[in-house]
């Protein structure tokens, strides 16, 4: 049985020029110890379907009009705001995309940490605060009974996005959503980063959501991959098939764009020419055609559904048999 089920999620906000769908039908399943990869471009729903998952969504213009997701069976967009308050953080740990907001400026860094403990696991202070200096230590944080009376400015951020780690997981839930985790870290820091995730995950035996524009991080962490376009899945599959065989023109055009060392300077990187269209205005048919070096006709009159190309396969693309 899935953890975690998404079916049909839709997503969608009020703005000052009208409704805006910003997830649209979304559907995947994590398995339990699995790692599932969301991807695309900036705006295409990933994060915001991490926050309808999480019941996040800025309130009162953003809401889910549609869809399930079934954590261990309950359906957390039916949940009472007060059961959400206990599965968030305990059964289910998020790490938000930029550390420095994630955490509070006025509270320090073991203030924090020991929150979600008191309130979960109903540790005592002395005890709250024991556990909190252990879980820094297990995530790399150096001397981490000093760092527990230090304020988030004080710390580099690479440090920051551990403490942010630390606090996801402070609870071991039984999932970890972790938005764009290595966004503004070097190079070094963010495999570092990727390398504790991985660790912590065969540790706690947990699943990870892991939200990221990057395919090298997908091919690198991930068990499955969905890939999202404007508010939509374009594809999904077990990652290695997906980088062996993608059927989604969009996948292929990310898949294409990715620096190699045997090309460079040789020839220019690959690019998708053209804009993702707005989800105000969305065209008629498949939303990828107006950049789709392939589309015929027949992707501008209606949306093509999910269909399987092989076994855990899944392409919404009207041409893919062809391509």
């Amino acid at each position: 049985m899935a953890l975690l089920e998404v079916d049909a999620l839709t997503t969608e906000f009020d703005t000052d020029e009208g409704v805006v769908r910003a997830v649209d039908a979304v559907s995947f399943s994590v398995e339990p110890g699995e790692t599932l990869g969301i991807v695309g471009e900036s705006g295409c729903g990933k994060s915001v379907t991490a926050l309808s998952i999480m019941r996040l969504l800025p309130q009162p213009m953003g809401r889910i009009t549609g869809g399930h997701v079934l954590f261990r069976g309950r359906d957390l967009v039916r949940e009472p705001i007060a059961q959400m308050e206990t599965i968030r953080g305990n059964d289910i740990g998020m790490v938000f995309q930029e550390p420095m907001t994630a955490l509070n400026p006025v509270h320090t860094i073991g203030r924090q940490l020991t929150e979600g403990l008191v309130l979960h696991k109903g540790l005592g202070p002395r005890e709250a605060t024991q556990e909190a200096v252990d879980i820094l230590a297990r995530v790399g944080i150096p001397a981490p009974d000093i760092r527990m009376g230090e304020y988030p400015h004080q710390l580099s951020g690479g440090m920051r996005q551990r403490v942010v780690i630390a606090i996801a997981l402070a609870c071991r839930p039984a999932l970890l959503i972790a938005d764009e985790p290595t966004t503004a870290l070097d190079v070094t820091i963010q495999a570092q980063i990727l390398e504790l995730i991985k660790e912590l995950q065969g540790e706690l035996g947990m699943s990870v959501i892991l939200i990221t524009h990057d395919m090298g991080v997908i091919a690198q962490t991930c068990d499955k991959v969905v890939v999202m376009y404007a508010g939509k899945v374009a594809e999904k599959a077990p990652v290695i098939d997906l980088f062996d065989r993608p059927a989604h023109p969009y996948t292929r055009g990310l898949l294409a764009s990715i620096p190699r060392l045997d090309t460079i300077p040789k020839s220019r990187l690959a690019v998708i020419e053209g804009m993702v269209p707005g989800l105000r205005d969305l065209p008629p048919g498949c939303r990828f055609a107006n950049r789709c070096p392939h589309a015929a006709s027949a992707c501008t009159e209606a949306v093509p559904p999910l269909q399987a190309v092989r076994e855990n396969h899944m392409v919404s693309c009207a041409r893919w048999a062809e391509l």
